[in-house]
């Protein structure tokens, strides 16, 4: 462990070249997204509908189209799927973005709405996480995140545009070892979290403070406030394999019986 911490790999969130924007189609709130110079943009089957009211050009639109209200569009980025299948409309989107090489993924419209769809967009970004990439879901002034193996620093002026609202971290793993919160009301010490226990709720940003959240082993999830920014990511050793190919299949344990 302490050889991969004096090797951790350094990754700016915000470095436009490995950046995708996703317009899912769930709830929109009063924020206006925001695209960064050069990011790949995917919308999403319903997606499409906010990213045209905002007058967005999708590089590549993706899903069966079950909840569009517009005409899909005939374009080379155009990417039918059947209504069946095992991987949701936001995973095919993601797997699209890593093709294209993005690493870091700003998804709009995945918060709010069906509560289980908000479930689903958390597990994905837990999946992201655990092959080095990182995925920010924006909502009603809300951002969640996951990191695998590493940390997230904000630094002081962000810590004080989100000054006394809450920060909270869960343990996706079944255990997360090592975690660490700095710099924040509450401070926690190479802790171990646990899945099943709610250890890291409604903790807040200080004033003037710069704060960290690190994990040795394991997976966390991470809600903190808009206004704060988006934090820098630090991997604590490389990772490998990626999110997959496009898949269109219906796996034997989901398939339906056909009369």
């Amino acid at each position: 462990m302490e050889t991969e911490r004096q090797h951790p790999e350094s990754i700016n969130a915000d470095t436009a070249a490995t950046t995708c924007v996703v317009f899912a189609a769930g709830t929109y709130f009063d924020e206006r997204p925001s695209i960064p110079q050069g990011a790949f943009v995917v919308a999403a089957d319903g997606g499409l509908d906010h990213a045209r009211a905002l007058g967005i050009h999708a590089d590549a639109v993706i899903g069966d189209f079950d909840s569009i209200s517009g005409p899909v569009p005939e374009q080379s980025g155009t990417i039918r799927l059947p209504e069946e299948k095992d991987d949701p409309d936001l995973l095919s989107a993601l797997k699209v973005g890593w093709a294209k090489g993005a690493r870091t993924f700003h998804i709009y419209g995945a918060l709010g709405g069906r509560v289980d769809h908000s479930i689903a967009n958390i597990q994905i970004l837990a999946r992201l996480a655990a092959h080095g990439g990182i995925g920010y879901l924006f909502g009603d002034g809300t951002v969640v995140t996951a990191i695998s193996d590493g940390s997230l620093a904000f630094p002081a002026e962000a810590a004080t545009r989100g000054a006394g609202r809450m920060v909270s971290v869960f343990s996706h793993s079944d255990r997360s070892i090592d975690v660490t919160e700095r710099g924040l009301k509450y401070r926690l010490d190479h802790a171990t979290m646990l899945n099943d226990t709610v250890q890291g709720v409604s903790n807040e940003f200080l004033t003037a403070t710069p704060a960290q959240i690190s994990v040795g082993a394991g997976t966390l999830v991470v809600t903190f406030p808009a206004e704060a920014g988006l934090p820098h990511v630090t991997r604590r050793h490389p990772f490998s394999g990626d999110l997959g190919a496009l898949s269109t299949a219906v796996s034997h344990a989901l398939a339906t019986p056909r009369q």
